[in-house]
């Protein structure tokens, strides 16, 4: 089947479309088989994560968090790279986020500690980062390996940390002390309120708006780019790319260490934005469904926000379905599971089948026309 003949949106929204419905189908014999109604279960699920003001709020909450992984997985899968540590990157990236707001909150505001913030927490998930770009690069160690490992690495130093020097005194918990309020990022419904509009509480913060101004970013940098021409380069035929004279080592040590720097935004969104502290586990998988989510949006920042709303609906519908069925939480994850299934391992079993169906109804245009 020629790809040629088949015009992009095909690919990119009608067999996502077609692979989600399917996955929804399948969930819905699930709910059969626990005794609730698919269509009752769907109406929570909706209600609950947009049928209301906080529910909206907490959908968006995780979508900022999601973006931020799916957006690091996607940059790295254009140089040809699978970044399995987005979930350790995004850990470290945390660490100097944290950092920033225990170190000048007591001395700056919020607008003054959230920029340095940024920075840190990209230089801190770039730099873990760094090391399997080089290994990668220069000694040819596969970044899946390496990323695996180092996600163990930053578990371990952040247990350290937690328990031996970020942990206050006389606590037995496994977190650092409560960020000064003043370097905590504003929430929306505060945002709203200056404005003269009421919004009901939720996490929703305005790392919600630097998610989507990083989203901007990526479109930029990949495609109107020189470096993001070079990184598709070496994504699509590394020996050819440095046949014309791309550098192989600059090229995947620069696309690893922006993979890194999106990672550590993500404490920006949890530490300083909702929990106010460091804590141990504190990203919950996301890094790792930040895989899933650059998968289901095709590499590409929209894609990756429309993806994240969906992990984000089924995050906070899967809440309600708990509360209102008393269903095990881990339900969500079985959701997740067949999203993933169907739009990444099976993404090609309903491929042929479209282009052919497309090819058969689409009018053919005169050979001079074409």
């Amino acid at each position: 089947m020629s790809q040629a003949k088949v015009p992009a949106w095909v690919s990119i929204g009608l067999l996502p479309a077609v692979n989600i419905a399917v996955a929804f189908l399948v969930s819905a014999l699930l709910f059969l088989y626990i005794d609730i109604n698919p269509l009752d279960a769907i109406k929570v699920m909706w209600t609950g994560a947009f049928g209301y003001a906080e529910g909206m709020g907490y959908t968006l909450y995780y979508t900022t968090g999601f973006v931020f992984t799916g957006l690091a997985v996607a940059v790295a899968y254009h140089a040809g790279l699978f970044n399995i540590g987005v979930e350790g990157q995004a850990y470290i990236g945390g660490l100097g986020v944290g950092i920033v707001c225990l170190t000048l909150g007591d001395v700056a505001p919020w607008y003054i500690i959230f920029p340095v913030a940024i920075i840190a927490g990209g230089l801190f998930g770039a730099g873990w980062a760094f090391i399997p770009a080089y290994l990668q690069a220069k000694r040819g160690s596969h970044i899946v390996i390496t990323t695996i490992m180092f996600n163990f690495i930053a578990a371990s130093l952040m247990a350290y940390l937690l328990v031996d020097i970020f942990k206050p005194e006389n606590s037995m918990a496994t977190e650092s002390r409560v960020f000064t309020q003043a370097s905590w990022l504003p929430k929306m419904h505060d945002v709203f309120a200056l404005l003269g509009i009421k919004m009901a509480s939720s996490p929703l913060n305005i790392s919600f708006f630097f998610a989507i101004l990083c989203c901007v970013f990526v479109w930029l940098f990949i495609w109107h780019t020189r470096w993001g021409y070079e990184i598709r380069a070496i994504g699509s035929n590394p020996s050819a790319a440095t046949y014309a004279g791309i550098n192989y080592i600059k090229i995947i040590i620069i696309t690893m260490l922006i993979s890194g720097m999106l990672s550590g935004f993500f404490g920006l969104n949890v530490l300083q934005g909702e929990l106010h502290q460091i804590k141990l586990n504190f990203v919950e998988g996301f890094g790792f469904t930040g895989i899933a989510v650059a998968l289901m949006g095709r590499n590409h920042p929209i894609g990756i926000f429309l993806a994240s709303l969906l992990f984000g609906f089924l995050y906070q519908g899967g809440a309600e379905l708990s509360f209102e069925y008393g269903v095990d939480r881990n339900i969500v994850v079985v959701l997740q599971g067949l999203v993933i299934l169907f739009c990444g391992a099976l993404e090609h079993m309903f491929r042929p089948s479209l282009e052919k169906l497309y090819l058969r109804l689409a009018p053919v245009k005169p050979q001079g026309e074409a």
